[in-house]
């Protein structure tokens, strides 16, 4: 290598970018699990456990890439920390969406059905928020080519906020699920506290996802 390649090092965008891809991809299966939760399909449950296990694993060899050859000095608009911060972040959204697998399956979770409907609208929604997230770091090539132009600045922090006002609805969402669930609890028992837990664990996916956005923001704006 050159110099300036050692300098420099290998760029850490499109890796970035692919791990968020990644992790939007778990967060995803997230749907389809509520839904084999929904039927009281075990092999439907298991199937979503492994496909998510799958890509929780992509992720993360992809993160030890990212971390491996980030150079210590990055000549670009963001420090390597910030980059790792980000990282974590992202990183977070496949782990979350492996435990809430996990435990489905574990327990061989099968949702009432007066819970089916807020669990499944708010699966929805915390989807929406990741794949705002992900169009989000999609953008961070195109800030850094154009040297944090205003035009394209304006433009992310726009993107930005739209993902902070679906998180919102999430949050919404999160809390009419539990409200439904804590109507239940004689009928479910101990149950209550697992299915308590599942609803805080997708709903803390689009929290991440948001995360993202605001990690990036506050690097726009120093």
């Amino acid at each position: 290598m050159s110099w300036i390649d050692k300098l420099v090092g290998r760029s850490p965008i499109g890796p970035m970018q692919k791990h968020m891809q990644v992790a939007v991809s778990c967060a995803r299966q997230i749907v389809p699990l509520v839904e084999a939760m929904a039927s009281g399909d075990q092999e439907a449950i298991r199937g979503c456990r492994a496909e998510i296990d799958r890509l929780e694993h992509e992720a993360d060899e992809i993160k030890h890439e990212i971390r491996s050859h980030m150079p210590r000095r990055l000549m670009m608009a963001m420090e390597r920390r910030d980059m790792l911060d980000i990282l974590d972040q992202q990183d977070s959204i496949a782990d979350v969406t492996q435990d809430i697998a996990e435990l489905a399956d574990q327990r061989n979770m099968h949702l009432p059905e007066a819970l089916a409907d807020p669990f499944r609208e708010l699966a929805t929604r915390v989807v929406a928020a990741c794949e705002q997230g992900q169009r989000v770091i999609d953008e961070l090539d195109e800030l850094i080519e154009t040297g944090f132009g205003d035009r394209e600045v304006a433009r992310v922090e726009e993107m930005i906020g739209e993902l902070g006002r679906i998180e919102t609805d999430t949050d919404v969402l999160q809390d009419r699920a539990a409200r439904t669930l804590f109507a239940m609890e004689d009928e479910l028992g101990i149950s209550t506290v697992y299915w308590h837990q599942t609803i805080l664990w997708i709903a803390d996916l689009a929290d991440y996802a948001e995360r993202v956005g605001n990690r990036l923001r506050l690097l726009i704006a120093s």
